[in-house]
């Protein structure tokens, strides 16, 4: 198994003492290796599938494969990479070791084609003492021949079923005769053999359905309060392996997940300082902050998901010639969903799932989110629920105006196209879900208590709010610098342009008008560099009032601190950029349409056109700019009188109260056209 090796790759090991107090177990420490290795991709069985299709077995074998990975060779620099330290030495593995990154993906390649045999081993292969790689030697399997079990295993977990004892003999045979041909060994000591209930991948598996069957399910349940974040993360990752059997998992567990290591740290400090706080003192203590509530929450949560794991349901087997059965319950801030069918009389639960509400989500009606609970579990149970005619309760709705109705535009009409597959038989339990079912339905909690539970639990989930910022103002005859700039860009980098103009008020008067022109420039770079070229444009005026006006929400919500920055490029443009603007301390910003932005826009437009950029110097491409100029309806205040005044008069006359040295609208818009036909000129 193993040779003495002189190796340049040495991996530390580590002794565990097995549970008999006396037997050790060699692991060693691959994650150097590991983190050097090329991923193999290969597809991997999901758990779920493996126990779906179960619903007409009566026998079952579960067996475990012996010595594993060991059955497979090691490549001739493999065992290199493998090599581990030892009191004794430095040794590497001539099979292949537990630990290394692809040793999983390897091996189940390996039983996937012993149990399904699309490749065999060549003659001149079988008659070598060499090994070799089947997947890279061996030959097509050219006969026709059905697959050994009808189904992949888990790794070397084999799952073996029949609807009959004389099927399950023929199966085992066929896998006898399989494991020889490709040099595999079944643990007699592990497997068993012939049983209507067999334990498999942590579940028991029956005729009746499933059961969660953790390995140490007493130790779970005793387990205390963790104290670390990694401690919580390992108890809600065991539990997530059993959230199907676990009714409103999700809504349960959200206030766990939200946990951080800095309130674990808190936490433990506060209790330090209670261990050391006399009896007397205490009820002078003031009143607990609102993240020991949310600790008060968690532990709560922490109690109730205990109590579930150790007293989940049966989970019945899926059965196609049985009518589906959906119970959806949607709450402020959570939504789930139930699949159950009818048996003897009896609705039965398949499978369970749930999740929380994302902070937009919060705001939607409570007909939405039964919507959304439906489509949970359409994503969950897609492969058992399409085509199929669905009985759905809800509380709220029928649903019918989502189902009947055409021409829905937004969310509305992606749900729609997500419920077309299925067909929709909504009940609208006028008197609670509970009543309809009654006495006949099994395990589902009656949807009054959840409700009164979660008020204990929730966490503190808010909806997300739109912060209006006020836009600034600019009276009538105020001295000021308004400053607006765009960005532009081709896609894949393929080039980038951007514009600054300077305005002068109160005549609105184009100070400067400047655009550029780089490679390899993404759309927001080129919003940041507009606005850096406009600070760069005023820094030799005279300090006052600054107004930046631009229309990339993104940029304007970074400068104000509002989003946060994680591109490292646009990190670094913001850093300058708040670096220039150290020397204007009476600044604002402004984000605007883009349609408001069109004499910055087309600045930028034209210099990504040609590829170049230019500096605006003759009155007559001033004025364009001026003409094309809206932000004085934005920064200007409105009144009555003003309004008035504004609708009484034509746009000519409003441009020459706003600047004398316009020219009429006509000439203006002259201008523009030949401009335009020039410019198509140009292109031709």
């Amino acid at each position: 198994m193993i040779s003495p090796s002189t190796s340049p790759w040495a991996s530390p090991i580590v002794i565990i003492i097995k549970k008999n107090g006396v037997d050790i177990r060699l692991c060693i420490d691959y994650r150097v290796v590991n983190g050097l290795t090329q991923l193999m991709v290969y597809p991997m069985p999901l758990v779920n599938d493996l126990l779906e299709d179960l619903d007409k077995v009566l026998w079952y074998c579960s067996l475990d494969m012996a010595s594993g990975f060991w059955v497979v060779s090691m490549t001739e620099r493999a065992p290199l990479i493998s090599a581990f330290i030892t009191p004794f030495g430095l040794f590497e593995w001539n099979r292949m070791p537990f630990g290394l990154k692809n040793a999983p993906q390897i091996y189940q390649r390996l039983i996937d084609n012993a149990l399904y045999g699309y490749l065999k081993i060549s003659a001149d292969v079988a008659n070598d003492s060499e090994p070799r790689d089947v997947f890279l030697t061996g030959e097509a399997e050219t006969e026709q021949k059905s697959s050994v079990l009808g189904r992949r295993s888990y790794i070397d977990d084999i799952l073996v079923t029949a609807e009959s004892w004389d099927t399950l003999c023929n199966k085992v045979d066929r896998l006898l005769e399989a494991c020889d041909k490709w040099n595999l060994s079944i643990s007699v000591v592990k497997s068993f053999w012939g049983l209507r209930k067999v334990d498999y991948l942590g579940h028991q598996v029956s005729m009746d359905g499933l059961e969660a069957h953790p390995k140490d399910l007493q130790a779970l349940a005793d387990l205390p309060f963790p104290s670390t974040l990694r401690a919580m993360q390992s108890f809600l990752g065991s539990l997530n392996y059993y959230s199907r059997f676990i009714e409103d998992f999700a809504i349960y567990a959200s206030v766990l997940y939200e946990l951080r290591e800095s309130d674990f740290h808190e936490i433990t400090r506060k209790k330090l300082k209670e261990s050391v706080v006399e009896e007397a003192n205490r009820d002078d203590r003031e009143e607990a902050p609102a993240g020991e509530d949310r600790w008060t929450r968690a532990e709560r949560a922490f109690t109730v998901l205990k109590t579930k794991i150790a007293a989940t349901p049966v989970l019945r087997h899926f059965d196609p010639d049985r009518p589906p059965v959906v119970v959806v319950y949607a709450s402020k801030w959570a939504v789930s969903a139930a699949l159950m069918q009818e048996h003897d009389g009896v609705y039965r639960p398949v499978t369970f799932t749930s999740r929380t509400l994302k902070s937009n989500e919060i705001n939607y009606g409570i007909v939405d989110k039964e919507v959304l609970a439906i489509l949970r579990i359409l994503e969950v149970c897609y492969m058992l629920l399409v085509t199929r005619t669905i009985k759905v309760l809800t509380r709220y709705s029928t649903l019918g105006w989502l189902m009947q109705s055409k021409g829905f535009q937004g969310r509305l009409g992606r749900w729609t196209a997500l419920l077309s597959p299925c067909t929709l038989e909504i009940v609208k339990c006028i008197k609670g879900e509970d009543e309809i079912l009654g006495t006949r339905a099994a395990t589902i909690t009656p949807r009054a208590k959840v409700d009164e539970a979660l008020i204990e639990i929730a966490p503190q989930k808010q909806p997300r709010q739109v912060i209006a910022m006020p836009l600034p103002t600019v009276e009538p005859e105020e001295k000021l610098l308004v400053v607006s700039f765009d960005g532009s860009a081709r896609v894949k980098r393929g080039g980038g342009a951007y514009s600054a103009i300077v305005w002068q008020l109160p005549q609105w008067k184009v100070v400067f008008a400047v655009s550029e022109y780089m490679a390899e420039l993404t759309v927001n770079e080129a919003e940041y560099r507009g606005m850096m070229l406009c600070l760069d444009l005023v820094a030799p005026l005279d300090r006052g009032r600054l107004i930046i006006c631009g229309d990339s929400n993104l940029v304007i919500r970074q400068m104000r601190g509002e989003i946060e920055c994680k591109a490292p490029g646009l990190k670094l443009l913001r850093s300058k950029a708040m670096e220039k603007l150290r020397s204007w301390p009476d600044h604002e910003f402004l984000h605007m349409k883009r349609d408001w932005n069109q004499s910055a826009d087309k600045l930028a437009g034209a210099a990504l056109q040609h590829g170049d950029g230019e500096v605006v110097t003759s009155e007559e491409d001033k004025l364009d700019l001026i003409a094309l100029n809206r932000l004085d309806e934005l920064l200007m205040p409105k009144s009555a009188d003003s309004i008035a005044h504004v609708a009484a008069v034509t746009r000519s006359v409003r441009r020459r109260r706003v600047s004398p040295e316009v020219l009429q609208e006509e000439i203006v818009q002259r201008t523009r056209c030949e401009r335009i036909l020039q410019a198509q000129n140009e292109e031709r």
